[in-house]
């Protein structure tokens, strides 16, 4: 299945005119999010997958328009691929992660 990509541009676009009706996922580790976070984000470690995979569709709408978010944009192609496989319809993976955010939209984002 076709994983949809966004570019960091898009998503600092999409956030300054989101009114809530966007989902945005962070599948980072805790301590990766210590480091270097965007606000809005819910945080869901894919280290962590048992505790919160069966509750998805409860916590979240399939049929939302959903950006997942990790490093550098290996995890969360997974994860998009995984909510494509689990009934979700609109999900888009951030290219280059927080670290491409970072590079190109808010140089205030830590590097690591």
């Amino acid at each position: 299945m076709y994983i949809k990509e966004i570019t960091a541009q898009e998503l600092a676009i999409i956030l300054a005119n989101n009114d809530g009706d966007i989902q945005l996922i962070d599948v980072r580790e805790p301590e990766e999010v210590a480091i270097a976070s965007i606000p809005g984000f819910t945080i869901l470690p894919l280290s962590q997958f048992q505790y919160w995979s069966e509750k998805i569709t409860i916590k979240f709408n399939p049929n939302q328009e959903t950006i997942v978010m990790c490093h550098h944009g290996v995890r969360s192609a997974q994860m998009c691929q995984w909510l494509l496989n689990n009934g979700f319809t609109d999900v888009k993976n951030l290219t280059g992660g927080i670290n491409s955010y970072s590079l190109s939209v808010d140089s205030s984002i830590p590097l690591y």
